[in-house]
């Protein structure tokens, strides 16, 4: 597998309107909200992971989460949090690196639309061990990449089913795994997958 190039994340929302980024989605994913719907998930704190628009974040927070939502990109996060508070709402977004993390609490829910899949292969498994320590015992991760289905080796990497459950198994049950779109800019939409893993 070669590696892949990514943008400078932070010079990206410097230069970019966040409406024109590919995984842009100004509304809460439907895989988010079928999920909070089958799961009766309503309340408790959450945890945005890669937030960058904000717009995932903003939407949980309407719903009646405690949201804590992080990304790499200051300019990012200021941007999301002038957004959250033209809307009155309480939103926590932080600066904050997955892989080298300052969050120091354990969350009921943490959400992943888009972080994990741009993640250097050799970093997966301190992945998995940050996001584990920061999640309650029996409480889910809901994990969207692009899926193996999703043509070309351009921009996020792509996983099956079974990868998915292997690089989670040490702290995670693989709940369910469906095969989906990524909802945002891009026409036709990426394929992906939606994954809801819950911490052992």
């Amino acid at each position: 597998m070669t590696a892949r190039e990514f943008p400078n994340w932070e010079a990206l929302y410097q230069e970019k309107s966040v409406e024109t980024m590919p995984w842009f989605n100004p509304d809460l994913d439907p895989d988010v909200e079928e999920a909070l719907l089958t799961h009766d998930l309503n309340s408790g704190t959450l945890l945005d992971l890669g937030t960058g628009p904000g717009t995932q974040a903003i939407a949980l927070a309407e719903r009646g989460f405690q949201v804590i939502a992080t990304d790499l990109s200051e300019t990012a996060i200021r941007q999301a949090a002038a957004k959250a508070k033209e809307k009155g709402l309480e939103v926590s977004f932080r600066q904050d690196d997955i892989l080298n993390s300052h969050l120091d609490r354990s969350f009921d829910l943490i959400l992943d639309r888009g972080c994990f899949h741009v993640l250097p292969p050799e970093s997966r498994g301190d992945y998995v061990q940050t996001v584990a320590n920061l999640l309650k015992p029996k409480k889910y991760l809901l994990l969207k990449c692009f899926s193996n289905q999703q043509p070309g080796e351009q921009g996020p990497y792509r996983f099956t089913p079974e990868e998915i459950g292997q690089i989670f198994i040490e702290r995670f049950h693989l709940r369910s795994v469906a095969e989906t779109v990524y909802h945002g800019t891009l026409n036709p939409l990426p394929k992906a997958l939606f994954c809801i893993l819950e911490k052992q």
